[in-house]
């Protein structure tokens, strides 16, 4: 067995570090849809890593793209030179986009590509002569990564509170609804939570107002559906004040939703798509914001000399070559796959067994929404993150990963998972609530 070595150098992210390294999970290797740990325990990854390895862990296609790539060019600089896979993997990617959202400009996570977004915004109104379009408006419960401007419009107070004034942002309300609790995909109500929409607009004025940004199911914040309906009200009430609709598809991009992007499931054309974690199955790092061309034409078509920068913005590993290899092979496989048809298939199996479990003890809630679902939990003496981390603990022993997050279970099978896998997934989260106190 490998020799451990000494925890206390790492801070590590989103983890109680006391906890941990008093007990520390550690994961060897990953191969297919199951994790391994360091004492050669076989884990079923019910999250697909962090929402992020649908095809599956190393898989051969993307680790060979990965190494040829890393002895032919490991590095290229990305600003005023490129190399051709950055053009190449932006084109596959505008072949599964909706039409007009064409312009792939890349990053090297969600929270960059979240940050990028804004900018683009704010920059653009600015492009077209509308310069005090500058306030953004997110959602409460929404995830949008830890850098300021995702942070801002991000709608989880844990992650907001330790550091103080954040951009100028306003929040809808979540779409979780007591009265949809244990609903069967989207819930028939509760459209009309769009319309809070317009009561910020009256508020601040769309002359004020730079963009939108919400998932299209909120990920992070614990599978919060939206209500049939809703994402269109929202695209309406955005286009009737000329403001701009973001969608970040972080979580739920390449095919988490059904279809390719969760803006075509639910058919709801945003302006800007946020990417990242299933662009490379998460082998290398990269995000990307692929923009409608009217953004980047407004760019383009500045007065600018022609030796201008026209957006100012960037960072040194955006479209490293190396990532774009392992979209570019991530790309094939969900073509050469059929990942799509395969996870169409899934659905309904997953949701079945999901709602299965209605009826066990301490169950809030259960929620789901393509290829992704949540178990919500009641507190325990006014606690709600005690019993998701006593389930995580149970889940482990008995050979599965599950991803726990306040008073929730997230849920997000690998693509290539089989039904069976499915069925033992929920026959040991059953256990472990049943066990719960």
């Amino acid at each position: 067995m490998k020799h451990t070595p000494s925890l206390d150098a790492h801070w590590m992210p989103f983890t109680a570090n006391r906890q941990f390294k008093q007990n520390p999970y550690l994961i060897s290797r990953a191969e297919g849809a199951y994790l391994y740990d360091q004492h050669g325990r076989k884990l079923f990854d019910s999250l697909s890593g962090l929402w992020c390895c649908g095809l599956g862990h190393t898989r051969t296609e993307i680790t060979q793209a990965v190494a040829e790539q890393m002895g032919r060019l490991d590095y290229s600089p990305g600003f005023q030179v490129g190399h051709e896979l950055s053009f190449e993997l932006a084109n596959r990617l505008i072949e599964k986009t909706p039409i007009g959202l064409n312009k792939v400009f890349f990053t090297c996570s969600g929270s960059e590509a979240a940050d990028t977004a804004l900018k683009m915004a704010r920059a653009y109104w600015r492009m077209v002569g509308q310069p005090t379009k500058t306030r953004f408006i997110g959602r409460g419960k929404g995830y949008h990564g830890v850098n300021f401007g995702g942070l801002s419009v991000g709608g989880i107070g844990s992650n907001r509170k330790l550091y103080g004034n954040l951009l100028d942002a306003d929040h809808l309300n979540h779409t979780w609804l007591a009265e949809n609790a244990f609903s069967r995909g989207l819930p028939t109500y509760g459209a009309h939570l769009a319309d809070e929409l317009e009561e910020i607009v009256a508020l601040n004025d769309a002359s004020n107002i730079a963009a939108v940004i919400v998932e299209p199911f909120a990920g992070s914040g614990g599978v919060i559906v939206p209500p049939q309906g809703y994402l269109k009200r929202l695209r309406e009430i955005c286009t009737k004040h000329n403001i701009l609709l973001i969608f970040d598809e972080v979580i739920t991009g390449f095919y988490r939703t059904g279809q390719c992007f969760g803006s075509q499931t639910f058919e709801v054309m945003p302006d800007m798509i946020n990417v990242a974690k299933g662009l490379t199955n998460a082998a290398i790092p990269q995000g990307a914001v692929i923009a409608h061309e009217k953004i980047y034409n407004a760019f383009m078509e500045a007065n600018l000399p022609l030796h201008a920068i026209e957006f100012p913005h960037g960072y040194t590993y955006s479209a490293h070559p190396v990532a774009c290899a392992a979209g570019i092979a991530a790309m094939q496989l969900y073509d050469s796959e059929q990942i799509e048809a395969k996870v169409n298939d899934l659905i309904p199996y997953f949701e079945n067994a999901l709602h299965q479990l209605k009826g066990l003890p301490h169950l809030e809630d259960l929620r789901n929404c393509g290829l992704a679902g949540a178990i919500q939990l009641a507190a325990r003496n006014g606690d709600g993150t005690i019993r998701p981390r006593e389930v995580f603990e149970y889940c482990w022993q008995q050979g599965l990963y599950v991803r726990y997050g306040g008073n929730n279970i997230s849920l997000a099978p690998p693509f290539i998972a089989e039904k069976s896998e499915i069925d033992q997934m929920f026959n040991i989260l059953a256990d472990a609530i049943r066990q719960l106190k």
